[in-house]
């Protein structure tokens, strides 16, 4: 994503924030998504990049078509960069589910005791089938209480709804298939496909489409983001390994919402070098470079 394309990304998330009072914290928040949605874009542009490179394969006429249960995610989760936080690290274990002969009024029990929007459904091997959300049920109470029919020139995503809302049982209701993601997908991957999903909570499944977990888009978020703490303690290791003990000795770190401000005294030729090597942090929104030559 060149500077005109991060910019106009920027005034987009702007555009579409909803209007609200201002409140202290909303000048915070409104960076805290912006930094979240560079974090997505980056594992978007490097998603494309994996995709130019990868070579394309003919057809086998052996192949099979991959199960409803398959992971969707990113091909490049075979190879994630060492160091980068993974889905495994941050999902939530044992995951609720739900099975496919599960009456409705039992998934709504279902999903009120667990606080949860959305389920999956799962076969009696644990495979991943589907996933019932409060929107399935709410169509189906909603069908029941108003028996509203479409017209037969209804759209088809009305005559589509109205054909799910007639199911009792969990497999009538569910969006199949499911959307998953792999243990093993970076967190950035899998926050990249949440947000093309518009998902708040994604299955994850082991490469046989069996449940291991889930994962909450909130999750991914806070690992994406780093607070302060930690940006502040990669700015002093930076400091550390460019600088002598003589020449760090007067210096002090701040860190604000992603701002990082040195203070202090050390020979400009090293300060030029140091600073540089400080923008580049991943998470750093600005360095604020209040050195003097020493």
């Amino acid at each position: 994503m060149n500077e005109h394309e991060n910019f106009s990304a920027k005034a987009e998330a702007r555009r579409d924030v909803p209007a609200r009072p201002w409140s202290p914290g909303e000048t915070a928040r409104q960076d805290t998504l912006l930094r979240y949605l560079g974090a997505v874009a980056t594992a978007a542009a490097k998603h494309a990049g994996t995709e130019a490179q990868a070579p394309t394969t003919p057809p086998s006429a052996t192949a099979r078509p991959a199960p409803p249960s398959a992971p969707l995610t990113p091909q490049s989760v075979s190879a994630p960069e060492p160091g980068l936080p993974l889905v495994r690290d941050v999902m939530d274990v044992p995951a609720a589910s739900l099975r496919e002969d599960l009456p409705y009024r039992d998934i709504a029990r279902s999903l009120a005791r667990v606080h949860a929007g959305a389920l999956p459904v799962v076969d009696a091997d644990d495979h991943v089938v589907g996933v019932v959300s409060e929107s399935d049920l709410l169509a189906k109470v909603a069908f029941e209480a108003s028996g509203h029919r479409p017209g037969p020139i209804g759209r088809l995503r009305e005559r589509r709804i109205h054909g799910k809302a007639r199911g009792d049982l969990a497999a009538d209701l569910m969006t199949s298939p499911a959307i998953t993601v792999l243990p093993g997908a970076t967190v950035a991957e899998a926050a990249w496909l949440a947000a093309l999903s518009r998902l708040k909570r994604m299955p994850v499944t082991d490469r046989d489409g069996r449940l291991v977990g889930v994962v909450r888009r909130d999750a991914l978020l806070h690992s994406l983001i780093r607070d302060d703490a930690g940006i502040r303690t990669e700015v002093e290791a930076t400091i550390a390994a460019c600088c002598p003990p003589s020449d760090r000795e007067s210096m002090e770190v701040a860190v604000h919402d992603g701002i990082v401000e040195l203070t202090g005294r050390m020979p400009s030729a090293a300060m030029a070098r140091l600073v540089a090597e400080v923008e580049e942090i991943s998470d750093v929104v600005e360095v604020k470079n209040l050195l003097t030559a020493a």
